[in-house]
């Protein structure tokens, strides 16, 4: 980034509180053009491509602030623990077996291992911690993605370049 560049972006910053993740690529895109007309890119097919790459490069910014922004609200994942929980204990009650002493009529031993109800209990439990899990994905973890590392470093390694 030039001095001027700086200059602009940041009087840019002052003046909205939105991101402006777009304006280097604005800028990229103008280099792209006037290198194009000075014919340092021969053809326009390779306009076409870096153009391209820069565009896809937009929509996968935009899309990793919206999953920043933009969060699940709380009341789903409650209402969701409370459903998988609610299953859980009711399964509990709705499974258990009879007492063969009291001599129920129709009633056959089920003494058994509920496999079939222990396979639920891992998937439903596995996909609740996956949900919780998306609540935050760039969170604070050990397995979480430290986005703002990234995001430093790649800082640091374009401020040093030039």
């Amino acid at each position: 980034m030039t001095t001027n560049e700086k200059k602009i972006f940041s009087a840019m910053v002052e003046k909205t509180d939105h991101p402006l993740y777009y304006v280097p690529l604005v800028w990229a895109g103008t280099l792209v053009s006037r290198a194009r007309k000075e014919g340092r890119i021969r053809d326009d097919f390779a306009v076409k491509t870096i153009m391209d790459e820069l565009n896809n490069l937009r929509i996968k910014i935009n899309g990793l602030i919206s999953y920043d922004w933009i969060s699940i609200p709380l009341v789903y994942t409650q209402v969701v623990s409370l459903a998988v929980y609610t299953f859980f204990v009711s399964t509990i009650m709705g499974r258990q077996f009879l007492d063969p002493k009291q001599n129920y009529p129709k009633n056959n031993i089920d003494f058994y291992f509920p496999i079939f109800t222990m396979l639920q209990f891992f998937f439903y439990m596995g996909w609740l911690k996956v949900a919780e899990s998306l609540v935050n994905p760039f969170g604070e973890d050990d397995d979480d993605f430290e986005v703002n590392w990234l995001i430093d470093r790649n800082i640091q390694v374009c401020c040093v370049c030039f």
